[in-house]
Order: structure tokens, then C-alpha cells, then sequence
């Protein structure tokens, strides 16, 4: 699991694609690397990956078919910057939402309006996503915890302070760029218990799951 909050910005080394099959080398800072080891999950633009390797200036992640198919991860040159996050561990602050990891979705960034206080970006989610997606609900793009500000259709709008837009690859993202869109698991769940049925046969309605603390 993460937070949705990023610590830092990462630059791709390298990436080797083999068919279905891609291993990518990031740098990241010293910092970012200090306690990082074989096998540990990070979130690498929304997408949860695991460490094979280790190394004073970097660390290496292998992509599969499935990861490459719904991410923008196959899509990585060298030179690209990401968003790097570690995975929680027992005591640290939940400052965002809960991240999976698992990308739903890539989208696009359908417009950008930058302003003195704020930065103003619309996104555009594949066909099916936007339901999940509610006005002053989270969601993860590029592995970015981010509050919803308006839904119309598949778009929804997000406003970027600019420290957020400093610390993120966010600054680099303009109209059409491809984004890894995450919805929050919340909706998940109650999309599974809307349509759960319990012994009885008893269909779960939206007064019984505010009564269960929904």
C-alpha cells in the first residue's frame, strides 16, 4: 500500500524491452535508496513494482505483459522522469488516500490551465472509469493522491498547488500526454457489496450500507 504522496522524482536510466517483457533501471537519490532492498514494492507513476536490484545510484524493476498492457510503463525511454513512492510501513502517516498500486486505467490529460496560485488540469479517463470518480473523492494519476474538484462524463478536474506541481512529474505533463489513473479501492468495494447478496437473498441497498457505516 501507499499514500498517494510522492517522495521524489526519479530518472530512467534505462529501458529494455523483450517482447512482453521489460527490465528498467531508475535513479533516484541516495536518500530514496538508504533502507531500499531486493524485493521491496514501490510505486513508480501509480504502478506498484518490485525491486530485483540495488545499486549506489539506482534500482532495477521487471515489467510483465499485463503491467505493460495497462500502464504507461512500457512507454518508459531513458532520460523520462517518474514519481517515486516506498510502500507504508506499520506506524508511518496516511497523508493521502490508500494507494494500491494497481492501475485501472491509462488516461489523458485533456487540458491544463496554469494560473499564479493554482495549476488547473483536466483528465480523461478510458470508458467505465468514470463512475468511480466523484466530485471531492481521490484518485491516483501517476501515482499522485488527488482531490477531485468537478466530474463531467469521463473528465474529471483536479487543482495543483504548486508545490505539489514542483515535487511531481505533473509540471511536465501537457494536453494528451497519457496518464496511469487509479480510482480510490473505496469505490471498489462498495461497487462489490451493491451487488452482493446475502443468504436470505436479501439485495445490499444504499440505506443498509449507511446503516453498516458506508
Amino acid at each position: 500500500m501507499f499514500t498517494g504522496l510522492i517522495e521524489e522524482i526519479g530518472a530512467v536510466v534505462r529501458a529494455e524491452r523483450r517482447g512482453d517483457f521489460q527490465r528498467t533501471v531508475v535513479a533516484a537519490s541516495a536518500g530514496f535508496l538508504e533502507g531500499l532492498r531486493v524485493g521491496d514494492s514501490v510505486n513508480i507513476d501509480g504502478a506498484c513494482q518490485t525491486v530485483v536490484a540495488c545499486g549506489r545510484e539506482g534500482f532495477t524493476f521487471e515489467s510483465v505483459a499485463e503491467t505493460l498492457r495497462r500502464t504507461t510503463l512500457g512507454r518508459l525511454k531513458a532520460g523520462e522522469r517518474v514519481n517515486l513512492e516506498q510502500s507504508l510501513r506499520v506506524g508511518d502517516r496516511l497523508g493521502g488516500h490508500l494507494v494500491a498500486g494497481h492501475v485501472d486505467g491509462v488516461g489523458r490529460v485533456a487540458d491544463r490551465s496554469d494560473g499564479p496560485a493554482e495549476t488547473i488540469f483536466r483528465f480523461e479517463v478510458p470508458e467505465g472509469l468514470e463512475k468511480y470518480i466523484a466530485e471531492k473523492g481521490s484518485v491516483a494519476v501517476d501515482g499522485i493522491s488527488l482531490t477531485v474538484v468537478g466530474v463531467a462524463g469521463r473528465r474529471f478536474t483536479v487543482a495543483i498547488i504548486p508545490h505539489t506541481l514542483r515535487a511531481t512529474t505533473l509540471s511536465l505533463r501537457r494536453p494528451s500526454d497519457p496518464v496511469n489513473v487509479e480510482v480510490d479501492l473505496v469505490a471498489r468495494y462498495v461497487e462489490r457489496l451493491m451487488g452482493y447478496r446475502d443468504r436470505a437473498g436479501e439485495e445490499l441497498s444504499e440505506e443498509r450500507l449507511k446503516g453498516m457505516g458506508y
